[in-house]
């Protein structure tokens, strides 16, 4: 398994991605776009979820192909980005035929950020707006950090932000990972720089410090809730061109989540909204389909946790900013050893 040409979701070939947001509002949305529509599937791990058209991807359900997957800030309010992405799928044509009319299928998901600093004195929802901008900006190379859902995210004790990362399987499937962290838990050990993903990293994609030298205590540990109730949420997007039907892309979005866990301490509390998307293009059938799901699970996973410190160790520093951003903060936690970076 080794990373894919950009590291990021859109090394599935037919996959893109577009970012749209507003520094002044400290917030953003980010939409995941197929050339095509593609089957999807969702697992949501959290305790206060925030999502929309999310029922529609059970395997029961009627419509399992969908246009677009929308990560938003804002909240409820963010939900409605996934009405100009909407708007702007349908000026394109895109959208389930119902008789004359075409309807786009576009589940959403939101995160918390409304109490990051930013300006949410609108009198007009911008998300609407955002998700439309974000749908046209669409490619296969994006901005990772302060950019799209993640620009306004925050964690236990870093700023958030948006990641992406892939990984490309003996076999030749490729899957990839997009995450906008807004965590209640953290992405970093104790008081160090090094990421609690840092045993799945490849390539020194977030700075290459390696596990943690110490974890004694780690276990006897008790966390205390550095965000108030429904303040936090890690909202995510596995995605694969490996053929999979209903069953197995649930069962993808399942594994995934391991990831998340393994990246953020701790996670999938009550009071995040921790979900995850997976998703199919369908291009490259399974050569073993007892195998190949079970490699691609495993993948995820580790896919998903590398996105997850990506995000955190590309965020940008901004005057305002509530938390650190991880470059002074890894200073920081370097020179209170006597170290430099």
């Amino acid at each position: 398994m080794q990373p894919g040409a950009r590291n990021l979701i859109t090394d599935i070939e037919g996959l893109r991605v577009g970012n749209a947001a507003d520094e002044r509002l400290r917030s953003g949305t980010t939409v995941l776009v197929a050339d095509r529509p593609v089957m999807a599937a969702v697992q949501v791990m959290g305790g206060a979820p925030g999502t929309r058209e999310t029922d529609l991807l059970a395997p029961d359900r009627l419509v399992s192909a969908v246009d677009a997957l929308v990560l938003s800030g804002g909240s409820a309010f963010g939900l409605e980005a996934a009405g100009g992405v909407m708007d702007g799928l349908r000026a394109m044509g895109r959208g389930f035929a119902v008789g004359p009319v075409r309807v786009p299928i576009v589940p959403a998901a939101i995160l918390f950020d409304l109490t990051n600093g930013g300006d949410k004195n609108w009198t007009t929802n911008p998300y609407p707006a955002l998700g439309r901008a974000a749908l046209a900006n669409a490619a296969p190379a994006f901005e990772i950090g302060t950019a799209g859902a993640g620009t306004g995210a925050i964690t236990a004790n870093l700023k958030g932000g948006l990641g992406s990362a892939s990984a490309v399987l003996d076999s030749g499937l490729t899957l990839g990972a997009l995450v906008a962290v807004n965590s209640l838990g953290a992405v970093t050990v104790g008081e160090s720089p090094h990421f609690w993903a840092a045993p799945w990293e490849m390539e020194a994609e977030f700075g290459g410090l390696g596990p943690a030298p110490d974890l004694s205590g780690i276990a006897a540990a008790e966390p205390m809730p550095l965000k108030r109730l429904r303040e936090a949420t890690t909202i995510a997007i596995v995605a694969t061109d490996a053929k999979l039907d209903q069953g197995q892309l649930q069962r993808l979005a399942v594994a995934a989540h391991d990831g998340m866990a393994r990246a953020i301490v701790p996670s999938h509390t009550p009071f995040d909204g921790d979900l995850v998307f997976s998703v199919s293009t369908g291009a490259r059938p399974l050569c073993d389909p007892l195998a190949d799901p079970f490699v691609l699970g495993h993948a995820a996973a580790a896919c998903l946790a590398r996105a997850i410190a990506r995000a955190v160790h590309a965020a940008r520093p901004q005057p305002g900013d509530m938390s650190p951003a991880y470059p002074a903060y890894h200073r920081a936690a370097l020179a209170a050893r006597g170290l430099r970076a």
